[in-house]
């Protein structure tokens, strides 16, 4: 039975308000998992899960993947950016910081890739984007003078690694783009998860060899809220919000799901304050706000201009 326009365009509004959930609160679980184990090993139990995970169905024949070597050299670039460089600069960030911070932080995300894509993909920005840019810019700084003094050299590392993440996730968005057109979700989503394990694992399994700590490897895997916390990750956090973005873009336009999208930020400061008690102050909330009120006008006034642009089409 056919669904109707509205029941369908409810439950895609329904997969958006998960998936922002979802993703505010990885960082609280991935600040969780660093408290245990090295931001590494973590990494490498992480995308060990997540592969495996994603490979069922492939392995059982239910999803075929066909990709020659040269589909291969061309989406592992893409890999190497996200989720290599993004998900080490994140999780190394997280040692130092706190996850309202990296959820602050990952608002930017959208600013950067309108950036990025001006330069890159050479699409065009309005005034009044660049004054929107501008406004989640200024959140950024507001938060950084606010914690003044008490940002200590540490703080400011971790912070500086969520903004290099941050960059990554938006160069990976803009390099993805005319992949996309290419290639299946599902076969740029094994191939980097892919990349990501093999890297991390490696990295790890060298890193622990080298001081003869192997045993060191497996010994996070015996702690039940760790094992909790890279489930979250690997598969909700990495996999099913993936699901559930691409099911609400089917019935939504990119500027609606980013408004969505942009409650991650709140969630997080909810979730580091309510569950790690993490210190949250006012000026925290000021910046986000900045931040999702800047994001969420750029991406408006884009909607206005290609709205405008339609007709002369």
């Amino acid at each position: 039975m056919k669904q109707s326009p509205t029941r369908t365009q409810g439950l895609a509004y329904m997969a958006a308000v998960v998936y922002a959930a979802i993703i505010g609160l990885s960082f609280l679980f991935a600040k969780m998992t660093v408290n245990i184990a090295h931001p590494i090993d973590v990494l490498a139990h992480r995308f060990a899960l997540s592969l495996l995970v994603v490979s069922i169905p492939i392995v059982f024949g239910w999803i075929r993947i066909k990709l020659t070597w040269r589909d291969l050299l061309r989406i592992i670039p893409l890999g190497l950016l996200s989720p290599v460089l993004f998900f080490a600069f994140q999780t190394f960030g997280l040692v130092s910081s706190n996850s309202s911070e990296a959820g602050i932080i990952q608002a930017m995300a959208p600013v950067f890739t309108l950036i990025l894509a001006s330069v890159f993909l050479k699409e065009r920005t309005t005034t009044m984007q660049k004054l929107f840019l501008m406004l989640s810019v200024a959140g950024v700084i507001y938060i950084f003078l606010m914690k003044g003094t008490a940002m200590s050299l540490g703080n400011f590392k971790g912070i500086a690694l969520l903004l290099l993440s941050t960059i990554c996730f938006a160069g990976y968005g803009v390099l993805a783009r005319p992949l996309t057109q290419k290639y299946k979700p599902m076969e740029l989503t094994w191939v980097t998860l892919m990349v990501g394990a093999i890297v991390f694992n490696v990295t790890s399994i060298i890193r622990h060899t080298s001081v003869g700590t192997l045993s060191d490897y497996i010994k996070p895997l015996g702690d039940g809220s760790y094992l909790g916390s890279i489930a979250y990750l690997a598969i909700l956090s990495t996999m099913f919000s993936t699901l559930l973005a691409s099911y609400a873009l089917t019935h939504l336009e990119a500027s609606q799901m980013s408004v969505f999208s942009n409650l991650s930020t709140l969630i997080s400061i909810a979730g580091g304050a309510w569950i790690l008690h993490e210190p949250v102050s006012g000026y925290h909330f000021i910046g986000a706000l900045l931040i999702i009120a800047g994001v969420l006008g750029t991406n408006m006034s884009g909607r206005k201009r290609s709205l405008q642009a339609k007709p002369r089409a």
